[in-house]
């Protein structure tokens, strides 16, 4: 047998499994570029990842389309609440948070399966979903099948500040037993998978949401009232004396998490550069913030409010590192592989603790020591995100 018919029994052999982001509008997503290039260093041939255009309407049809070779769906906006009703919430952020941005098909006993779905929520009121239980999905041949849901988000905030503070930024680690100061801009799901993120990295947080109609979102209500003890928060409007005084916090903030939309802080920018521009005197910069902003949007790269903050002497990180890791879970998360190495928001502790007083980081935090399957997942996938880049 020659080689190239080596290669062919080899591609023939290698199962063939499909995942794909799911949206309205999609077109922009980088999540192809990720999780293709994860499967290339993980060596899972026959996987290959799509976009697909969904919305809320066509979410039915689209679960009701699937064949077996269907393994995980990654979901982004509209829908994360929409999914809630066809699967059964499996970590603590997408039973609390009732937003769910991954999706993996299980059979029964657990064990991936990628069977042809038809999918059919048994649950018709979704009013609560993190108060809901289990979801049944029926199958062609009447089988019963569970759609795992995770959040992977808030892994995906807690990781980028990790990441930031570790490589460039770490003296701006809020201190173990000193309450943070927290300005999030905006108030929609993303702020919630924030404020979550908050609860994992903080101690006590007093937390500042500003938003054009603070209190357009009751979820933000009913968390803060869940986690009373962790956090503090008040909500400020975007305009007036409300954003000076925003821009005021951010001056004195450990984090600041922007989920607002690509250029809807451009105005929150100028006011930044305009107000806490940094002062250069004999060469030496003298900055106005000392904390760490997290822009979740990505394009553009960097964004105007990345730019000020980091002209007023602050540490800036664009959606790309929150897009990065939350990539990675969810690539463990439907091939199979062990994810709680990357799911510290499921752990008790803090991250920002992720090195004590010493400056030494604790056992099993450290990068180095960990599986190099990891180290090279997470390095292929960022590279690759600088290439399409």
């Amino acid at each position: 047998m020659n080689r190239a018919d080596h290669a062919d029994r080899a591609e023939q052999s290698a199962p063939k499994r499909r995942c794909a982001v799911l949206g309205k509008p999609i077109a922009h997503s980088l999540s192809p570029v990720l999780h293709n290039a994860a499967y290339r260093a993980l060596n899972l041939d026959g996987w290959e990842y799509s976009r697909e255009e969904v919305g809320e309407e066509e979410f039915e049809g689209f679960l009701t389309s699937l064949d077996g070779t269907w393994a995980g769906l990654s979901l982004t906006m509209p829908l994360k609440k929409t999914v809630m009703a066809y699967g059964t919430p499996q970590d603590q952020w997408s039973r609390e948070l009732g937003l769910a941005n991954t999706a993996v098909f299980r059979s029964e006993s657990g064990v991936h399966d990628a069977s042809h779905v038809a999918a059919y929520s048994t649950v018709a009121n979704s009013t609560a979903p993190h108060n809901m239980t289990a979801h049944s999905v029926i199958l062609h041949n009447g089988a019963v099948r569970d759609i795992a849901l995770y959040n992977t988000d808030v892994d995906g905030i807690v990781l980028a500040f990790r990441h930031a503070w570790e490589t460039m930024a770490a003296g701006s680690l809020p201190s173990n037993g000193r309450p943070s100061n927290v300005v999030i801009l905006g108030n929609g799901n993303t702020a919630l998978s924030a404020l979550a993120a908050c609860v994992v990295m903080t101690t006590g947080a007093r937390i500042t949401v500003v938003a054009r109609h603070p209190d357009a979102n009751p979820g933000i209500t009913r968390f803060v009232e869940r986690h009373a003890d962790a956090v503090t928060v008040q909500r400020l409007a975007m305009e007036g004396d409300d954003l000076d005084t925003a821009v005021e916090r951010m001056s004195n903030a450990d984090i600041v998490i922007s989920t607002l939309p690509a250029h809807a802080a451009d105005g929150i920018a100028q006011l930044v550069h305009t107000k806490l521009a940094a002062d250069t005197v004999h060469g030496a910069v003298h900055g106005a913030v000392h904390g760490t902003l997290l822009d979740v949007a990505y394009d553009p790269r960097p964004s105007a409010l990345q730019r000020a903050w980091s002209q007023a002497g602050g540490t800036a990180i664009g959606g790309e590192e929150m897009l990065l890791y939350q990539a990675i879970v969810q690539v463990c998360l439907m091939t199979g592989r062990d994810a709680s190495r990357y799911r510290v928001a499921e752990r008790a502790t803090r991250a920002a603790g992720c090195r004590d007083a010493s400056g030494d980081s604790p056992a099993g935090q450290d990068v180095a020591a960990g599986d190099m399957d990891d180290v090279r997942l997470e390095q292929t996938m960022r590279d690759a995100l600088q290439e399409a880049w």
